[in-house]
């Protein structure tokens, strides 16, 4: 295990934290369900290899009602029976926009319009905002080694 390089940049820049937690407060208020906000950070927080994000997402997600298959199975959602159809597309977005440069086109038409089956723009943008406040704060925890667990 590596140690901390420094502080968590968002408690050292003043408002910076106060300013994320705002991002995800409205985010969580635009009518997604808490649990699938859970798993999307989830996923994300997986991808992107980020200690403290994994552990707090897997936390969060069981208070929002997330089963433990769901939670433990949630890196491989393609296989197993645990996800609704409006969960996949969800984790098919997630994934997608946390994986920008993996594709020329990084969040294709066909992966785009299942999700738009299922939700409104409002929540899109809600999952988009989940979505990009997780990548911020892994950004921000993997280069500086935050850990996870109590210090």
């Amino acid at each position: 295990m590596s140690t901390e390089r420094m502080s968590n940049p968002a408690v050292l820049v003043p408002g910076a934290l106060e300013a994320l937690t705002a991002l995800d407060a409205a985010a969580a208020g635009a009518g997604v369900d808490g649990r699938l906000l859970a798993l999307i950070h989830l996923r994300a927080s997986q991808i992107n290899g980020c200690g403290p994000c994994v552990a707090g997402g897997v936390h969060r997600a069981r208070q929002h009602g997330a089963t433990a298959d769901q939670v433990h199975a949630v890196a491989a959602w393609r296989e197993t029976p645990w996800f609704s159809d409006e969960e996949r597309a969800a984790l098919a977005l997630t994934e997608a926009v946390t994986r920008l440069a993996d594709r020329p086109d990084p969040v294709p038409d066909e992966l785009w319009d299942v999700a738009a089956t299922y939700f409104d723009q409002k929540e899109l943008a809600a999952l988009l905002l989940g979505i990009a406040i997780t990548n911020a704060v892994n950004r921000l925890d993997a280069p500086t080694r935050q850990q996870a667990g109590p210090r």
